[in-house]
């Protein structure tokens, strides 16, 4: 292939897509490359992907539920994230004794009230 004309298809892809980013689906290649992996790509790469034939743009539909798998997955992350932080909080053992005696207060309050 002349190299004007694969870097001319290359830019005349590029041009068709319409965002910065874009979803593919890969194709199966001799070199071992896996059919149906969907993968998120800058538009140029996804232009060079495609001129080669080791993928092709996705559907609307199947970007959309990447997408979302996407946002679903980060979402998860960042709950587990936030799940594994630990907060302590240093008591010196004068508050800690008022503290404790504080709640045997409310409890005794509390069993007066319910009587």
């Amino acid at each position: 292939m002349d190299v004007k004309t694969y870097y001319q298809k290359i830019r005349d892809t590029e041009a068709k897509i319409p965002t910065p980013f874009t979803v593919v689906i890969s194709l199966q290649t001799d070199d071992g490359g896996k059919k149906g992996v969907l993968v998120e790509v800058p538009r140029h790469l996804a232009a060079k992907m495609v001129v080669e034939g080791s993928a092709e743009l996705a559907p609307a539909a199947e970007a959309a539920a990447f997408q979302q798998a996407k946002e679903a997955e980060y979402k998860a992350a960042q709950d587990a994230a936030a799940a594994a932080k630990m907060e302590v909080t240093m008591v010196s053992s004068d508050d800690l004794k008022k503290l404790t005696d504080d709640m045997k207060k409310l409890k005794s309050a509390a069993k007066v009230t319910k009587e």
